[in-house]
Order: structure tokens, then C-alpha cells, then sequence
């Protein structure tokens, strides 16, 4: 059962929605990036970071702290913002300087720029087996007893690399109890819908097949999410996967559900909807009309 109170809840939408508006305006600023997917991971980058996650913005590498690695590296934007939002970066330094050169934000995570990301992420497929080399780890280190959650974040593109399924057969072998991913199943990828270019569904039932605990949440509902995570945790015979399920673009109506936002910010995407000159525009006033109507409903 969730924890969440309906005041904390009402607080992470705000939050969610402040984290959206300062990655769009990132992503205005960049003139390139990805939009659909970093919008649609909001949600849930917002209950880890200021609900789930044991972390210190103060002090990164704590030894104590969880682990989260983003496996889909592209959609670095929304954990750039979500990260800036706890006090990890400024987040002044993120809107004006994302993809710029020398920036710790750079269009992948790169932890030589940016210490207090986990990994270095963007060869998509890899890192289900970053995060299950770091809990088997911790399982050599401690036993099955450090209280450490790792948690990877993927996307269900990704699904069509080899390497992940490599992975979760380790993991199911190894009973990685403490291992939680997430995947951003939003049905979307660069080329088009996940189910047109490599079918992966039944989903569900393949990671069942490969000793995984398996369960669905929406991925915008924050009290299934948080109940979904807890679930997670109190699992001790196997890892678990969430599969979550996201609508890509969520917030700005005439991003969602459009494979063609995949890869490319406000400006340069699709103009059937939007003219290119006015989308930034435009998308910044759907997030502020949005934000101003979840603060009135809340106050």
C-alpha cells in the first residue's frame, strides 16, 4: 500500500510540471534534443527523486544511498531537470548550457562531466547490465542485506537489443532481490510504434520467463507507481520489473503519443499540428496553462 498522502501527491504534480517546463525550456535553448520520451518519464523521475530514492544532493556518493541508472541515456533532459530540481545542479546552468559544449549536461550522461550521475548511459541495451553488475556487487560486498535499492530506468525500445535479455537472464539466475526496472513502456521509438518495427509483447510473460518478478502500473499515477515500488521491494526471491506505462509527450497535447517527437526539441518537429516557429511557444504555454490549473486545484 502506498504511503503517499493526498498533499504529497498534489505536491509531486506540481513538481512533475515544474520539472517538464524547465527541461522544454532546455530543450528551446539546445535547438536539439529528445522531447517525447523525457517528457513522458516526468512523473516518474519525480516520485524517485522526492519520494523513493534514499540520496543527498549534498553529498552524491554516499555510500548508503540507492542507485539509479538511466539505461535510455536520450532522455537525459527530464533526469538533468529532475536532478537540478533536488539540488544536484543549477537549475539556471541546466536551461542555458544543456548540450552545449564542455556543459556537465551533455547530450548523453557522461559522469566526467557530471559526477553525481551513476553511469555514463546512451548505447542503448547496456544498462540493465550496469545496473546488474552493480547489485551483484553489493550482493558480494553485503551479502543480501546492504538496504540498497538499484534501480535502472529503460525504454521499451531498447527491448530489441540482445544485450538486455542477457542481462535479465543473470539476474534472474543470480535472484537479484534488490534490483528494480523500470520500463518507460510508452510504444514508441525513432523509426515508429514499438509493436510495428519488433513486436514485444507478451511483455510481461517474457520477463515471468526469465525469473522476474513482473508488474504493471500506470506510469502517471503516482500512488500505483509508489505501490508498484513497494511491491518491488518487498519481493526477496527475484528481481522485479515494473513495467510501466507512459504516454510519450504527456503534457503538451500535440506532442503525445507522436513517435515523429521522439528525437527532436520544439522547433523541429512536425508541423501538422504546430507550425516549427511556433511550437516552443506553444508548448511552454500548454505546460504554464497546465501548471496554473494544478496549483489552483490545490490551493
Amino acid at each position: 500500500m502506498s504511503n503517499l498522502t493526498d498533499e504529497k501527491i498534489k505536491a509531486l504534480e506540481v513538481k512533475a510540471n515544474d520539472i517538464r517546463e524547465t527541461l522544454i525550456e532546455a530543450l528551446i535553448e539546445a535547438g536539439s534534443g529528445h522531447s517525447a520520451g523525457s517528457l513522458g518519464m516526468a512523473d516518474i523521475l519525480t516520485l524517485l527523486f522526492f519520494h523513493v530514492l534514499k540520496h543527498d544532493p549534498k553529498n552524491p556518493s554516499w555510500e548508503g544511498r540507492d542507485r539509479l541508472v538511466l539505461s535510455n541515456g536520450h532522455i537525459c533532459p527530464v533526469l538533468y531537470s529532475a536532478m537540478a530540481h533536488a539540488g544536484y545542479a543549477s537549475v539556471d546552468e541546466y536551461k542555458k548550457t544543456l548540450r552545449k559544449f564542455g556543459t556537465k549536461f551533455q547530450g548523453h550522461p557522461h559522469r566526467d562531466f557530471f559526477p553525481a550521475l551513476e553511469t555514463s548511459s546512451g548505447p542503448l541495451g547496456s544498462g540493465l547490465s550496469q545496473a546488474v553488475g552493480m547489485t551483484l556487487a553489493d550482493h558480494i560486498d553485503y551479502g543480501r542485506t546492504s538496504g540498497r535499492y538499484f534501480y535502472v530506468l529503460m525504454s521499451d525500445g531498447e527491448l530489441d537489443a540482445g544485450n538486455s535479455w542477457e542481462a535479465a537472464l543473470l539476474a534472474g539466475k543470480h535472484k537479484l532481490h534488490n534490483l528494480i526496472a523500470i520500463i518507460d513502456r510508452n510504444n514508441i521509438q525513432i523509426d515508429g510504434y514499438t509493436e510495428d518495427i519488433m513486436p514485444l509483447e507478451p511483455l510481461a510473460a517474457k520477463f515471468e520467463a526469465f525469473n522476474w518478478h513482473v508488474i504493471e502500473a500506470d506510469g502517471h499515477d503516482f500512488r500505483a507507481m509508489d505501490e508498484a515500488i513497494g511491491e518491488a521491494q518487498a519481493v526477496f526471491e527475484k528481481p522485479s520489473v515494473i513495467i510501466a506505462h507512459t504516454i510519450p509527450g504527456k503534457g503538451i497535447e500535440f506532442m503525445e503519443h507522436r513517435f515523429e517527437w521522439h528525437g527532436v526539441p520544439p522547433g523541429q518537429g512536425p508541423e501538422n499540428i504546430v507550425k516549427k516557429g511556433e511550437q516552443g511557444v506553444a508548448a511552454l504555454a500548454a505546460l504554464r496553462t497546465l501548471g496554473g490549473k494544478i496549483r489552483s486545484e490545490h490551493e
